[in-house]
């Protein structure tokens, strides 16, 4: 037992002992040396910029759907592609990435489609950006379109409305770039720390690390399931929405 004792202690003493020296601030106290405050180790992932990052996975280019799935069943997606973008069709069902994710950042443009002044509120290019599967980002065609606060285009849907409305009209394309950090549970099924979303709709913050309060609901309260990693979801709300140059990196 005593052996036993001793080793954990000195497994725990170890572990301690490498995150102090992992942790930087504590190297030295009262340094008087320049190099004392400076570290080289490990170097720093280098990412060449661009349209698309070269770290970045592509999960549409304007081509094809195999990387993305019918959310209800998991077959095929049965979404129209031409043009170089993909297309709601009524009645299909939201469409899911086949791979799972949990913090990350991600680019995607979408397009509303013209409809006639008769569609109104959220009757009117309305779709959406699920992080894993859950959280929503509206998408909606939101210029010159009233509707309510938490449900124009980039709220974080029924929970949070956007700072800005930042919506091109009809036919013109909206870029989002959200950055998402998934929630942590605990042990015991609590909220170690909530989801958080930053959005920018067409290079405007409009959500500025926005907690999600859980899942979207469209009646009722929202929820809290513990989960792991999860897919991006596209919804189909019955309007032809369009998207196109959808990609992401993991962080």
């Amino acid at each position: 037992m005593k052996k036993t004792l001793f080793a954990i202690s000195a497994l725990l003493l170890g572990s301690a002992t490498l995150t102090l020296a992992q942790d930087h601030r504590h190297v030295k106290v009262n340094p008087t040396n320049p190099n004392d405050t400076e570290y080289w180790e490990p170097s720093i992932p280098v990412v060449t910029p661009g349209a698309i990052p070269s770290d970045a996975i592509v999960l549409f280019d304007g081509k094809n759907l195999d990387n993305w799935e019918s959310a209800k069943d998991g077959s095929p997606a049965a979404w129209k592609v031409a043009d170089g973008k993909m297309t709601v069709v009524g009645g299909k069902g939201n469409i899911s990435t086949k791979e799972k994710f949990t913090n990350y950042q991600l680019h995607i443009e979408w397009q509303s489609p013209i409809e006639p002044e008769t569609l109104k509120s959220q009757g009117k290019g309305n779709s959406g950006v699920f992080m894993q599967g859950m959280y929503e980002v509206q998408v909606m065609n939101s210029y010159q379109n009233p509707t309510y606060r938490n449900g124009q285009a980039g709220a974080i849907y029924k929970q949070t409305p956007p700072l800005v409305n930042a919506t091109s009209k009809m036919g013109d394309w909206n870029t989002y770039d959200i950055i998402y950090t998934a929630p942590v549970f605990t042990t015991n099924g609590g909220i170690e720390t909530p989801a958080y979303v930053t959005v920018l709709h067409n290079g405007i913050v409009v959500q500025n690390h926005t907690k999600i309060q859980g899942t979207t609901e469209y009646i009722g309260q929202p929820l809290n399931p513990v989960h792991g990693p999860g897919p991006i979801s596209l919804q189909d709300h019955g309007n032809a929405v369009s998207f196109r140059n959808i990609w992401l990196r993991k962080m």
